[in-house]
């Protein structure tokens, strides 16, 4: 059922439960909890403390993929306040961590414009884009289109504007839809077999 697990790659759901101190989030109870079930798997645990957890992406689109998350419940970036700003820039602390730790490889830190998961996660992502998972023109131009925005500019709007502005949809679909392009050069493959043979030689 390749359907289903590609639906999994792509989407969660979140359910909250209060706590004394903060919402939390846990997994419910639909098929489809793939990255809420990931945050808890000692298997693809990579870093937590008491603000954030990084995984492991259980789908990764490059030899390289973590997810840095919140732990509170968080569902999405326009519903972050001034007052999420020392999370956002944790988050990204971790993420150049991260990036630093594999000095052979470049890396992208940033978000989908408008994420099929419902919890806030930062993709800390290798540009050699080798993975079996990348397999669609939406996992490519999900990554190299401005559909993906660097952690930097969320953290700098935050800064100037006090929040992140909800992106527009139709403009992050024409993204999603763009002609397939080679990242690292103007190669404009025939189609996605032959983009992923042509960016091994890079």
């Amino acid at each position: 059922n390749m359907e289903r697990r590609d639906e999994e790659e792509l989407s969660s759901n979140i359910d909250s439960t209060e706590t004394a101190e903060q919402k939390t989030v846990k997994p419910s109870n639909h098929w489809n909890q793939g990255l809420l079930s990931s945050m808890s798997d000692p298997a693809l645990l990579v870093t937590s403390n008491t603000s954030i957890v990084t995984i492991k992406d259980k789908y990764p689109k490059a030899k390289h993929h973590y997810l840095v998350l919140p732990k509170k419940q968080v569902p999405n970036l326009e519903s972050m306040t001034k007052e999420d700003m020392d999370l956002l820039v944790m988050m990204d602390r971790e993420a150049d961590r991260l990036a630093s730790s594999h000095p052979a490889s470049q890396f992208l830190i940033g978000y989908h414009a408008v994420p099929s998961m419902a919890q806030v996660h930062l993709h800390v992502i290798s540009t050699d884009f080798d993975s079996p998972c990348l397999k669609h023109k939406k996992h490519w131009n999900s990554f190299t289109t401005p559909y993906f925005i660097p952690s930097s500019q969320v953290i700098t709007q935050m800064e100037e504007q006090g929040k992140v502005l909800k992106q527009d949809k139709e403009l992050s679909k024409k993204w999603m839809n763009t002609q397939l392009k080679c990242h690292k050069c103007e190669y404009m493959p025939k189609n996605f077999p032959d983009l992923k043979k042509h960016i091994l030689k890079h």
